[in-house]
């Protein structure tokens, strides 16, 4: 008998979101899991932030596609968005991939999109830039309030997820609580260092700082360590910096949500390379009975 997915109930809708994907390494990691990631936890919908994919910085279409093409619903970015020259061009044409919605008016691209899930629900993503040591770009807090006004949920969509790219852990922080009850997921991106406050908010956000980087963790965030190292203690210009080559880690969040478009349970990701292992065990327990159900031969739903 062919192993099929837990079916999961019919009125909660399951995401994930990757992390930074940074360079060969992550890609490579995104390749080869996300496809199996999809079937074993019954997704319904992916997320992947990909601003780093392409050497570190930025992304450009074909490395987009494979991303999509590997089981992404939606990729973000942030600040690195434009860093390889063609993305100001594919960007028009690919409304699956986002830059930061508080761009100034008349940049390439959307910042927010909505999209039909693998469950027929409807998921407005949103990509939102931070300003707290960060490019000066327009209020982030007002650009949300305008498309979460615009597609309420539990309204116009079923789920609403809102990456904000930033710096500080603060004003990522207040944004969680800015929408909470409006949003389903909040999740910080661009420090490329998972942290360990995933939470569901009081009104039903699931909420967490940073999704962390899929990348390769023996680096300076993402980047081999040599040229990192030699900045810091020479402070002189040098080479230029490249993504390190080892093996990478997955990062992310998986998030389930109820009928209302909120949170019943979360769990952070993190599979392969150097750091602790991590999977949503809820998830993870289901799909262990369906393969024993499958080895011992039983009927399946």
């Amino acid at each position: 008998m062919t192993y099929a997915a837990p079916a999961p109930d019919a009125a909660a809708t399951r995401l994930l979101f990757i992390g930074d994907v940074v360079g060969r390494a992550g890609r490579k990691a995104i390749m080869e899991r996300l496809p199996e990631l999809r079937r074993r936890w019954a997704l319904d919908f992916i997320v992947v932030n990909g601003e780093n994919a392409a050497g570190g910085f930025g992304i450009t279409e074909a490395i987009c596609d494979e991303i999509l093409e590997a089981g992404a619903d939606c990729v973000t970015t942030g600040n690195h968005v434009f860093d390889q020259r063609e993305a100001m061009v594919f960007i028009e044409r690919q409304p699956r991939l986002l830059r930061p919605v508080n761009y100034p008016p008349g940049t390439p691209g959307r910042g927010a999109n909505l999209y039909t899930a693998a469950n027929g629900r409807q998921v407005l993503v949103v990509n939102v830039m931070g300003r707290v040591f960060m490019d000066a770009m327009d209020d982030p807090f007002a650009a949300i309030e305008r498309e979460v006004g615009a597609c309420p949920l539990g309204m116009a969509c079923d789920a609403l997820i809102v990456d904000i790219h930033a710096e500080t852990s603060s004003e990522k922080m207040a944004m969680g609580h800015f929408v909470d009850g409006r949003a389903s997921l909040v999740v910080g991106t661009h420090t490329h260092v998972p942290t360990a406050d995933g939470q569901i908010l009081p009104q039903g956000t699931a909420y967490m700082t940073d999704a962390g980087m899929t990348g390769d963790y023996d680096s300076v965030i993402g980047m081999d360590k040599e040229e990192p190292l030699r900045r810091f203690t020479r402070k002189t210009p040098g080479a230029r910096l490249e993504p390190a080559q080892g093996e990478a880690t997955l990062c992310g969040v998986a998030v389930e949500l109820d009928a209302a478009g909120l949170a019943l349970r979360m769990a952070p990701v993190r599979l392969g390379g150097r750091l602790a292992q991590s999977a949503p065990f809820f998830w993870e327990q289901e799909s262990a009975s369906a393969r024993t159900l499958e080895a011992s031969g039983a009927p399946q739903r």
